[in-house]
């Protein structure tokens, strides 16, 4: 019993990760007013971006660059439509998605089947990955999650405790008060939509470059869908957002656990996004309806000048 909860741990912060780093990535967009709906589109890129450059260059470090690069390049069609042009952000969101998956999916068909040129396993922390428990659970995990967390207490403190977070915060909040502040509104949403394709793309890269070390289409898995309801049930704020993301991969978990009891892999399949609608509809049913509060301007293109 006690291997099998340990492993259950352990599998959970695995599947985990990728969904916590792309939900960093989708707060850093939304606090700065910017709803990013391509993040499926984002993941599968970053995964196909990791691998290609992995490939040609050796070294899966690399190819966490390339898959950064990848991320950061494709987010930008979606800060230019959405923030330069101010056209719809639902519209450009879900033609961002088109973009990556399609793209992923057409430039990886040569590498479709075969193997990456370099796996990052399980990091090795000496004594510390030989505690009991512990050490098999936290000291063991792949690089990708000693990232997530890296990234996750600088974005905390980055939104909290910075002059340029609360720039960020404020561009979201209230961009004609920024603005008349001095503060360049447009830079802003720019970096923080670029940052964020950044981050989901890094997500993608760790599914093909440490989960399964390998090329197949598709298999981003609806992840990126995941992040953006995570986003809303982690209240935008970073550290909710790691523990929503350990729940989520609990229960990705579960479909593994219930599969040899007979349950019909449909239902399997289903887990996650019903446990997405269920965490949303709690969220919905908080009395204090203050905290469900998105920044304000979410969702909204600004133009200088206009009330």
């Amino acid at each position: 019993m006690d291997e099998l909860i340990v492993t259950v741990l352990y599998r959970s912060l695995v599947f985990a990760t990728p969904l916590f780093i792309g939900t960093l990535g989708e707060i850093l967009t939304e606090r700065a007013g910017v709803l990013n709906l391509g993040m499926e589109g984002l993941v599968a890129f970053g995964a196909f971006a990791g691998f290609a450059a992995t490939a040609a260059s050796g070294s899966a470090w690399i190819g966490i660059l390339g898959a950064l690069a990848g991320g950061a390049l494709l987010a930008s069609i979606h800060a230019f439509v959405s923030v330069t042009l101010r056209a719809n952000q639902v519209v450009s969101g879900l033609a961002l998605t088109m973009i990556g998956t399609g793209a992923a999916g057409m430039w990886g068909k040569p590498f479709v089947g075969k193997a990456a040129a370099e796996r990052l396993g399980p990091v090795d922390f000496g004594f510390l990955s030989d505690l009991p428990v512990v050490g098999r659970v936290l000291f063991s995990q792949d690089p990708f999650f000693y990232l997530g967390l890296i990234a996750g207490a600088m974005l905390w403190f980055f939104l909290e405790h910075t002059k340029a977070g609360l720039r960020v915060r404020a561009v979201g909040e209230n961009p004609k008060a920024a603005d008349s502040l001095g503060v360049r509104v447009g830079l802003v949403k720019w970096l923080c939509v670029m940052a964020g394709g950044a981050l989901a793309a890094l997500a993608g890269a760790q599914l093909s470059l440490s989960y399964s070390a390998s090329w197949t289409e598709s298999m981003s898995g609806g992840r990126g869908w995941i992040v953006i309801a995570l986003t809303i049930f982690a209240l935008w704020n970073p550290v909710r957002a790691f523990w929503g993301s350990l729940l989520f991969g609990g229960i990705f978990v579960l479909q593994y656990l219930l599969q040899p009891l007979g349950v019909p892999p449909s239902i399997l399949g289903m887990l996650p996004y019903l446990a997405t609608l269920t965490a949303l509809a709690l969220e919905g049913l908080r009395k204090d309806t203050r905290s469900l509060f998105a920044p304000a301007m979410l969702g909204e293109a600004y133009k200088r000048g206009e009330r």
